[in-house]
Parts: structure tokens; C-alpha cells; sequence
């Protein structure tokens, strides 16, 4: 099984995109839908798959924050 983490766009050239999350920025693939600086994708493969709305994207982060906090699992 395949996890994604949801990561913002923070530039868009010539069918790439510059996308950040988690402490980690790399340029995939943005063929496949159209984002703008500032939206929020799923990325799976190198390849931006799915736009979230921002609303949508911070729950998917606040649960990799919560499954990520240390504790007494």
C-alpha cells in the first residue's frame, strides 16, 4: 500500500511543479491537472495526481502530525 502526504505548490514552469511538505521540496510532474502556486496535491510516483482544497489537505496533515507525535503506543 501507497501512502501520500499532501504537499503545496510553491511554483509552476513549463509542466513541472516546485512542491513542498513536511520538511522535505522537490519538483514533480504537473501534466495531469493544472495547480497554481499555492494549491495543495497529492503526489504518487513524481507525478502531482490529485489537488486538495486547503481545508481538506490540513486534516490529511494535522493526522501525520498525530500519528507521527511521540507516545506510548
Amino acid at each position: 500500500m501507497c501512502l501520500t502526504v499532501p504537499a503545496k505548490v510553491l511554483e509552476v514552469r513549463e509542466g513541472h511543479a516546485l512542491v513542498t511538505s513536511r520538511g522535505w521540496t522537490r519538483e514533480v510532474d504537473a501534466t495531469l491537472l493544472p495547480v497554481l502556486p499555492g494549491d495543495f496535491v497529492l503526489v504518487q510516483g513524481g507525478v502531482a495526481v490529485i489537488r486538495l482544497a486547503p481545508d481538506e489537505a490540513k486534516e490529511m496533515l494535522d493526522a501525520w502530525d498525530e500519528i507521527e507525535a511521540p507516545g506510548d503506543a
